[in-house]
This record gives C-alpha cells, structure tokens and sequence, in this order.
C-alpha cells in the first residue's frame, strides 16, 4: 500500500509538472515539448526505482508480519525490544501486549532497521510512540569480548534508524538478575535511574515511588534483611553496567554518535543463567559470594511501569501523510503557477507598451510605417477584445490578467489619427483646348469658404455654354487663391472650391463624374502679383479646362450616340 501511495503521488507530481510547462510556463513550443518529455522520461525512472525499492522491501521485510504489528490507532506506547529477548517472548506469540504498550522482539540488529522501516511505512501515525529497550540478562553471557561486541552491534543498528523513526527514538536499558536468595512471595518491584529524578527509585505495586536509600532502611518492613540485600544487590549490578554496558554504548562508534539511555531499570527475578557467566564472575570478585544459578519457569516481566514516563509526540497517520505531501505538491506548483502568470501579464504590458512607443514615435510622414503600426495596435486591441468577451487564456489568469487595462490606450492611441487622404490624379501636362474659362472665386463663393454663393449659378450658366462632356475629353477644374493665409490652408481651400464647382456642373449638367479632374493648387500659379489688390483679384480664380485624353468620359459616349 505504501509504494501504491509513493506512485499516486509520483503521478500527481507529473501532471502538475505538465500542465506547469504546458499551460502557464513562458516557453516556445519545441521548449514545452522537450521539457515535457524529459519530465515524462524522469517520472517513469523514478517509478520504476519505486517499483523495484518496494519489491526489495517486501522480500527483506518477508518475516515482518503485519499481524505482529499494533493497529494504527493504538494508544500505547510501542516498545522495539533488543538485545536478550529470549525469555520474554514466546515461540508462539511473537509478540506481547500490556494495558500500556505493545512490545515486538528484534531478533538480530540486522532486523531493528528493517523493522522500523516496515513501521514507517506501514504505521506512520505509531512513530512517535516509538521507542527502544535494550534487554540485558547478565546471566547468560560468559565471553566479556563477544558481549561487548554484540553491544557494538546493537548501538549500530539503532544509530540506522533515526532517518526511519524521525530521530533517535527514546532508548532505555532494562537488566534482569536472579536475587541474592531466594525470593518470597512479593509484588513486582522495579530499581531505575532516570535523567529526571536522581538516584535509584524504586517502583512497588501499592506502594508508589521510594528512593532505594529511604526504602532499603524502611524499618516496620518484615524483610528489612532482604531489601538491604537487595540494595546491595543494586549497586553491585551498577557497577558491573558502567563496566560492561555504559562504557559501550556512549562511546562513539566512528559515524556512530554515542548513545544516552534515558532510563536504566532493574528487575530482580530468577533468572536462566548458565556457569561461570559475566554475573557471577563480577560478585564473586567484589562478594566472594557464588549466585545460585535457577531454572526461569516463566516469561521474564515487562518493564510496564516506566511507560507512562516515557515523552508522548502526536503521529501523523498515512493518510495525512499522504494528504499533506499533496498539499505540499499542489502548493508548489500554485506558487510557480502565479509567478509564471505574473512574467506572462508583464510581457504582455511589454509587448503592447512597445507597440505604442513605436506608434507614437513615428509622426506620419511618410504615412506607411504609422499605418503599420496602427495595423498592429488594431490587432493588440482584436485580441483583447476577444480575451475580454471569452475569457483570458489560462497562462494570464490566476487573477493577475492585466490586459484590461490597456485596452483604453490602444483605443485612444488608434483614434488619435488618421492616414491621409490619397492625392488626386497629378495631371503633368495640360493642353488647353479651344476654350478656357477662368472665374472670379469672389463671384462664386464668399471669402474663405468654398460653398457657392446664392446666385452663382447664372454666372456659371453663362460662363460655362458650350463645355459639356465629350468621350475623349476631360473637364479639369483648378482652383488658385492669393498668397494670403498658410500655404496648407490655401491648398486645401482652392481643392474644395474647385469640387464645388464639379458637383454643380455633374448635378446640373447630368455629365459623368468620369468626365472631371479637379486639383487645386493654392498659391503656387499666381497670374499677377500678390502685391496689389488687384493682383490678390486675379489670382483668385477657378480654371476650367477641356482636356484631350484617352479614355476620358467613356459614360457620356453612350447617351451621345443614342441622340444621333
């Protein structure tokens, strides 16, 4: 179950990554599509290292039961028992369970870090409940150097555990020796040295806890004798641990770091011993007193009574494990989801600000690059406009979509202004005909306008008898002014007035609008000075011309011809 979780989150991650680059990320597409198959390429390495990791798991962890294990919700605490576990565990039930915890043998140290791997793994909300008891019966060792080698081995293991059981777990010394005579029927009692209170306590059904000075001299005791025995019995076992035991385990082993039982506990009870043991050796040497080797009929007590002093965490149960590495998978990619749409919106501002800069930049003479910028920001604003009725693309979302902002620029900016009118025809050379007629502009149209006059059309009735249109021929009506006012201004003047009088002549006269060429030319044809009144007169005229050209006025050929 735990390399299926592992695979759903490593799927999970994949499709974040992907919809990452795909979706948000600012990247080409031959960028998106190689990123993403190196993305596709690396979760499936990583799968399929999951997949063999946990197939190698399974077989080293093929011993490791889940039945021996405590269910997830046990409230407990869960004691890893090493070291001389032999008497205290059953071949039938491999395992013990008391009002206070749940305690599962490790048979040799290569087990300890496969089994806290298996509880890491399996029950997740438990490691905090986790600690270790290393078991010693000093009765059933008799090689010092193999002892002190085992102990070795132990420190070791447990040292490997900490990247499983989030640190060093609580790890305490319980020691099991026969007594010095033989016991009488008495409550189960419990010696310890713990780093909270100093000294050696005793821990006696119904009696609570007593230092062992102020217990071994309780005198209204029946078996004053036996406990000063037993006190005796104590300091000797402490003597022999700081020999053998202490002197191991808080030395450094290389990389190993020295190791610093919270607890120490003490169990006087017969006890299995063999001959000639590390015990015997060391009372005989400090006593010259022999221990009596007995036969255990029973499992050896649990150290029950010093679980509740044991320092209590809160465990995270698998699934919130689970929920809170997605959580944390989701939340990563979020962040890299906004900073993403966040240079998207600035790239946009980018792109757009520069079209702008350019559009403004540029005065418009000539007119075609202006044209193409205003082309552009015409287009910037289609696809805002677009955005704006659809929806921004997913890439400028996450409310960080700046592209509102910047249609009312773009709008502003392209009605700012307007590409010029195309010039009209440029008539290089005009041959005049056997009539011009040249009008007085103040007979047609009061001064700086171009709308004529009421009664101007007797004068151009007059003026104008016998010019119609002809195929062939073309009407060219030039307009001119006096040099008074701008230059531009008088242009665009003797232009207007010279189509005012082209649409009188095309409405009144029914002639084609093929039939004319109208130009104005301002004040660059004077035919007298500008000097004198009079001259300022003259120049003020409307031209009317008959020009030869081909093609000119084919639409009047057709009602001519119906006339003949």
């Amino acid at each position: 179950m735990r390399g299926l979780t592992q695979l759903i989150l490593l799927l999970l991650a994949m499709c974040l990554s992907l919809w990452l680059v795909l979706g948000f990320w600012p990247l080409g597409f031959s960028s998106r599509v190689g990123i993403s198959l190196l993305v596709v390429i690396l979760s499936g390495m990583k799968g399929y290292l999951l997949w063999r990791k946990h197939n190698r798991n399974a077989l080293s962890q093929g011993q490791i039961t889940d039945s021996t294990l405590p269910p997830e919700d046990f409230q407990g605490a869960v004691v890893l028992v090493c070291g001389d576990n032999d008497a205290l565990f059953s071949a039938s039930v491999p395992f013990r369970e008391t009002r206070q915890g749940w305690y599962l043998p490790v048979e040799t140290p290569d087990q300890l870090p496969l089994l806290a791997q298996h509880l890491a793994a399996e029950r997740p909300a438990l490691i905090a409940q986790i600690s270790l008891l290393m078991a010693i019966v000093p009765e059933q060792h008799q090689d010092r150097d193999d002892f002190k080698q085992s102990l070795r081995t132990w420190h070791r293991a447990i040292a490997q555990c900490k990247g499983w059981l989030a640190g060093l777990p609580p790890v305490w010394v319980s020691t099991w020796v026969s007594p010095p005579s033989a016991p009488l029927a008495e409550p189960e009692r419990w010696y310890t040295v713990t780093y909270v209170q100093k000294g050696v306590q005793v821990y006696e059904a119904g009696s609570g806890v007593i230092p062992l000075g102020q217990w071994s001299q309780y005198q209204n005791a029946g078996n004053s004798q036996e406990r000063l025995s037993a006190a005796f019995w104590i300091e000797s076992l402490h003597s022999w641990l700081k020999v053998y035991v202490q002197s191991i385990l808080t030395q450094c082993q290389g990389e190993v770091t020295a190791l610093n039982p919270c607890a120490w506990v003490h169990c006087l009870t017969p006890v299995t011993g063999s001959h000639n043991n590390l015990w015997q050796s060391h009372i005989t040497r400090v006593t010259s007193l022999t221990p009596v080797v007995t036969a255990l009929q029973d499992l050896l007590p649990l150290p029950d009574v010093l679980l509740s002093y044991q320092p209590r965490r809160h465990g995270v149960s698998r699934l919130m494990q689970t929920w809170q590495m997605a959580g944390i998978l989701c939340g990563i990619f979020l962040l890299l989801a906004l900073l993403a749409s966040f240079i998207n919106n600035q790239r946009l501002i980018q792109s757009v600000g520069d079209h702008l800069a350019l559009y403004h930049r540029l005065t418009g003479m000539p007119p075609e690059p202006k044209v193409h910028a205003r082309q552009q920001l015409r287009a910037d604003a289609r696809l805002l406009d677009n955005w704006l009725r659809s929806g921004a693309p997913m890439r400028l979302s996450l409310g960080l979509y700046q592209g509102m902002r910047l249609i009312a620029p773009l709008e502003a900016a392209i009605n700012s202004w307007a590409p010029p009118p195309p010039p009209p025809p440029v008539i290089n050379k005009i041959i005049q005909g056997p009539k011009t007629i040249r009008l007085d502009s103040l007979s047609l149209f009061d001064v700086g306008k171009y709308v004529l006059k009421t009664g101007s059309g007797k004068v151009l009735i007059n003026a104008l008898v016998g010019i119609k249109g002809k195929p062939g021929w073309l009407i060219v009506i030039a307009g001119h002014t006096d040099d008074t006012g701008d230059e531009k201004s008088n242009q665009i003047l003797s232009l207007r007035r010279a189509e005012s009088v082209r649409d009188w002549m095309r409405d009144t006269g029914d002639i084609p609008e093929s039939c004319f060429a109208v130009q104005g030319y301002g004040e660059i044809r004077p035919i007298a000075t500008n000097d004198t009144p009079e001259g300022r007169t003259a120049n003020r005229r409307v031209e009317i011309s008959l020009v030869p050209q081909a093609n000119a006025c084919q639409a009047a050929a057709i009602p001519h011809s119906s006339n003949d």
